[in-house]
């Protein structure tokens, strides 16, 4: 009952730091060492890398951090588990257990394979499968086809006695509630279990994001060259604590970790994973010290019959060009700058019997672009960078538009003087494309010592119904005079994620207190109104009572969302900071307790 289980996640991306890992595996006495590589668009760029190396296909980064620690890893008794595998696990396991034989060091590798189904693209074609927000059915040019896989598969290779597992496309949480489950014995059906399991490996799947990295109040962070990565010590009861090795930088907060809490997370009632259907609303996240947060509450729900497929697809190609411009009327200069050379390369398509531009953009960085273009935010200065993004499907046209930027130095207004990293590239525009398929659909297995096992998902069809969150009532008229005037900063933690092609924005009040005046003035018509120039759907919200929180989804407010957007901010990561300065209405006992008067 008193058992402890130490998980560290070293990786947050493929190319995250070199420093991680050796932090964790020298200082974190940690029994598990995680590592998540994997986003949508990263598996088209391995499926192409495999294409043109049979030896490719994975994260190389997973042998560059974990190689020269096997040693270490080998005495400590660590376990390492990473969705490193991509789109080539047997390449990846080959190239660790090479860098293994250098050393003399003998490790059982396993591999969880069945996520990728490219090879059935005719079968779901005739199915047909159909998109998860838009219903459409699947398009050509398919480059990756993969399922979020859950923790199962992972547990099962651990009771195999592997020592690294590696996995292709799994959800992020599993790398973490796999091994919970396999070293306290939860079992499928323990559905508040596997809800606290799931919500430590979310916590953590960001590495840095939840010790201070992205933090609403930065300037708080010491050290930012030396960041603490983070670790989860969990109980058997699934409660756990956040925390990192001593005597590194960042901070371990309930701000730190409950902005990390809301990341990436839509309706907190009802999260979806492969494994259970967790409900967040009622977790609490309580201060324990210096750099140590104490988590729990996590409710959840039989799981869906169904994973979540993510496919990825070319259409077309983009190219984005970003030039230096100086001088008086900056702002303006490059706004006619880059319509100039859009019109000016659409005259050359009419000459070439080229189709327009499927989509463009200009951003002028340094003018607050990102603030849309109403007169109160949008500012003039000296010194801006013009950001002219614009996708085509013939990759001819775009080569004109690399090629006709130059004239801009010589044949348009003044000023030009840099064209950052020199003529601009073409590069394939890959797009997303999700949807839900049975898992009765999917072969899963791990691989150890050239034995294959099958792993059965269960489904105990019991269909427990869940709610989701309450929507919070936003606007509501409070009795009091709201006399004084402070900005949402003063009040909240505020962080936001991308999910595709939509964005969250959560906002967690300083103090319970504070919550009923953010509830009355951040109202969905005002955001709505911010963020006009780049929404295109709904918003919703949702209350998180467990840490006096709302939680905003906005539909369809990224441009197609990852590299498929020409926006300035594809993922939505400033949309927090874009309203930390909105003004909010208190009266005047809250603002002298904001303000410590």
């Amino acid at each position: 009952m008193n058992k402890k289980v130490r998980i560290g996640c070293a990786s947050a991306f493929w190319g995250d730091t070199d420093t991680a890992a050796p932090q964790l595996v020298h200082f974190g006495q940690i029994d598990y060492l995680v590592f998540d590589y994997l986003a949508e668009v990263t598996m088209s760029i391995l499926a192409a890398a495999k294409q043109k190396n049979e030896n490719l296909g994975y994260a190389t980064d997973f042998i560059k951090h974990v190689g020269p620690l096997l040693s270490t890893i080998k005495e400590k008794n660590i376990k390492v588990i990473s969705n490193a595998g991509g789109m080539n696990l047997n390449a990846c396991r080959d190239a660790l257990l090479e860098k293994a034989k250098e050393q003399n060091l003998d490790f059982n590798i396993a591999i969880v394979e069945g996520d990728n189904i490219i090879h059935k693209e005719i079968d779901l074609r005739s199915i047909p499968v159909k998109e998860i927000e838009t219903n459409e059915i699947l398009p050509e040019g398919i480059l990756s086809v993969n399922a979020y896989l859950g923790a199962p598969a992972i547990k099962k290779a651990l009771e195999l006695e592997a020592d690294i597992i590696i996995t292709g496309r799994c959800v992020d949480t599993a790398v973490v509630l796999g091994p919970l489950m396999h070293e306290f014995g939860w079992q499928d059906t323990d559905y508040d279990l596997l809800a606290s399991g799931s919500l430590a490996g979310h916590i953590i799947e960001c590495g840095a994001q939840c010790t201070g990295g992205n933090f609403t109040d930065w300037e708080l962070i010491n050290s930012f060259e030396n960041m603490g990565f983070p670790i989860v010590e969990v109980s058997s009861n699934g409660d756990f604590l956040v925390i990192k090795p001593d005597d590194t930088g960042g901070l371990i907060n309930s701000g730190t970790v409950s902005e990390q809490f809301l990341y990436e997370i839509g309706d907190p009632g009802a999260y979806l994973l492969p494994d259970v259907v967790c409900d967040f609303t009622n977790v609490t996240i309580e201060d324990r010290g210096k750099d140590c947060v104490f988590v729990s509450g996590a409710k959840g729900f039989s799981p869906t019959n169904t994973y979540k497929v993510s496919a990825t697809y070319a259409d077309g190609y983009k190219i984005v060009a970003t030039i230096v411009i100086g001088g008086p009327k900056a702002v303006q200069k490059a706004n006619i700058i880059g319509k100039a050379i859009l019109d000016k390369t659409r005259l050359i398509f009419n000459e070439k019997g080229f189709a327009d531009y499927t989509e463009t953009n200009i951003g002028v960085l340094g003018s607050e672009a990102i603030y849309g273009r109403d007169s109160e935010n949008y500012i003039d200065t000296r010194e801006v960078v013009l950001r002219l993004a614009a996708t085509h499907q013939n990759k001819s046209a775009l080569v004109v538009l690399s090629r006709e930027i130059a004239q801009a130095a010589t044949g348009m207004a003044p000023g030009v003087m840099n064209y950052l990293g020199g003529r601009p590239s073409i590069s394939s525009s890959i797009k997303l494309f999700s949807f839900l398929l049975s898992k009765d659909y999917f072969d899963v297995s791990v691989s150890l010592d050239k034995n294959k096992i099958p792993v059965p998902i269960i489904d105990d069809n019991q269909d427990i119904p869940y709610e989701g969150a309450d929507h919070a009532i936003l606007g509501k008229s409070l009795p009091e005079r709201l006399d004084k005037e402070t900005r949402l900063i003063s009040l909240a933690y505020v962080r936001s994620g991308d999910k595709g092609n939509h964005s969250n924005i959560g906002v967690i009040a300083r103090d319970p207190d504070f919550l009923p005046y953010i509830r009355h003035s951040l109202t969905i018509e005002r955001l709505k109104s911010h963020f006009s120039h780049v929404l295109n759907g709904s918003i919703y919200c949702w209350e998180v009572p467990g840490i006096y929180g709302i939680n905003f989804l906005l539909k369809n407010s990224l441009g197609g969302g990852g590299m498929a957007s020409l926006n300035i901010d594809p993922q939505g990561k400033a949309y927090a900071q874009q309203i930390i300065d909105f003004k909010i209405p208190v009266p005047e006992s809250i603002y002298d307790k904001v303000h410590k008067k």
